[in-house]
């Protein structure tokens, strides 16, 4: 089915979908819908299989949070099942990773994992103090620990200027265990931008995507807010 294409503000020309009768689109929409369904089914079966990975015991750490050092176990408060984020954190820098910051931006009421006996926390390798700072400057609603003073981070794969991971881990008394780890495009199942995004027409508009000619596409990343940008947010009381 070819696109059609117009001239925006700036004469660029840009595609836009075909134009078809309704009988037309539904059918084309039913289509896409079998594979969505497809892909639906095979999540359900990636999820079944996570649930049945096995474990790992973990040593005991220690990490820093707003009220002092704790045992990782007590960052499960008094939840079986914990989500761990780890934000990326460069030394000296007033703003921090924009795609970290933008991405648990996101999780403001983390209230609903109460039911499921579950916490949703960031773990990062700044200093406590400074990590503080930095999500009451960007106005994160998130909980934060540091793993500066452990080597927790570097242990599950989050070391001092490394990359984001997911870990999530579970209790058992007092001793925690290491269920499952993601990184990269792993998370963004975590997210609901992506999926927003990739509702519409024109999709996250990144040069790797496969679209149609004449789609606006930029390169990676080239649309995402600065995390200046979510200073905004920040409680200004």
């Amino acid at each position: 089915m070819a696109t059609s294409t117009a001239h925006d503000d700036a004469s660029r020309t840009i595609g836009f979908p075909p134009v078809v009768d309704q009988q037309s689109w539904e059918a084309a929409l039913a289509e896409l819908r079998v594979r969505e369904k497809a892909a639906t089914r095979e999540l359900d079966a990636i999820a079944a299989a996570r649930r049945r990975l096995p474990m790992v015991e973990m040593p005991e750490y220690v990490l820093d949070g707003a009220d002092g050092p704790l045992r990782l176990v007590d960052v499960f408060e008094d939840k079986r099942q914990l989500i761990v984020y780890h934000h990326m954190w460069f030394d000296g820098e007033e703003w921090q990773c924009p795609g970290c910051t933008s991405f648990t931006s996101q999780f403001t009421r983390l209230e609903f994992l109460d039911a499921y006996d579950a916490r949703f926390v960031i773990v990062t390798q700044g200093p406590i103090d400074e990590a503080l700072a930095y999500r009451e400057r960007v106005g994160n609603k998130m909980t934060w620990y540091s793993t500066a003073n452990s080597p927790f981070g570097a242990d599950v794969g989050a070391p001092a200027g490394g990359g984001f991971q997911v870990n999530v881990f579970f209790r058992i008394g007092d001793t925690v265990y290491r269920t499952y780890n993601t990184q990269g495009r792993g998370t963004e199942q975590l997210s609901h931008s992506f999926p927003l995004i990739d509702l519409l027409p024109y999709g996250r508009q990144e040069e790797w995507q496969d679209s149609p000619a004449d789609w606006p596409q930029s390169p990676t990343y080239t649309r995402w807010a600065g995390a200046e940008a979510f200073a905004q947010y920040a409680d200004k009381a």
